[in-house]
């Protein structure tokens, strides 16, 4: 951004974050980087590629967030279902609104999806636009209650919570 704030300092944040309180539920999680040797064939119950959106202002209605379900898995029901509980979970506990228009090919085919074994289910979320000064605001200040949200829907997908319980996920 114009100011020298990146992504990178914001998904750190917000992965150290989802890491510990995954880890403080009692699961077993890495934190890759994005071009991690380690994600070459990596096996596991499910992977969140955690970004943000431009800090370019793109106008009033570009606030918000997405998330694809990667488009290679072997079992798309299971992606879909990580998707669907990921949107869920994070639109009810941050206020944010999916911003589905905007979710592109390159979201679904995103190149990790690529990397990783085929039975590891995967999404890619993109928490809020860095653009939008409320969406920066909630990811930068209020980094604990965006990753609540993220773990709140991993717990979902994992626990296999009823989707539209939004209040069924204890958050460690």
């Amino acid at each position: 951004c114009d100011d020298g704030l990146t992504e990178m300092q914001v998904n750190l944040a917000l992965a150290t974050r989802v890491q510990q309180k995954l880890r403080d539920a009692g699961y077993q999680v890495d934190l890759l980087q994005e071009f991690d040797e380690r994600l070459s064939d990596y096996q596991a119950l499910a992977l969140i590629s955690i970004h943000n959106d431009t800090c370019k202002l793109l106008g009033p209605e570009f606030t918000g967030f997405k998330v694809a379900a990667a488009a290679s898995n072997a079992y798309p029901e299971r992606a879909t279902r990580l998707r669907e509980c990921m949107i869920a979970r994070y639109g009810a506990m941050t206020g944010m609104t999916f911003h589905e228009s905007t979710v592109t090919i390159d979201m679904t085919n995103y190149h990790t999806f690529g990397e990783i074994h085929p039975d590891t289910t995967a999404a890619i979320i993109e928490t809020g636009f860095l653009g939008s000064a409320t969406d920066r605001a909630m990811l930068t200040q209020q980094p604990d209650l965006v990753a609540n949200a993220i773990v709140a829907g991993v717990l979902c997908y994992i626990r296999n919570e009823n989707i539209a319980q939004v209040t069924a996920t204890p958050l460690p």
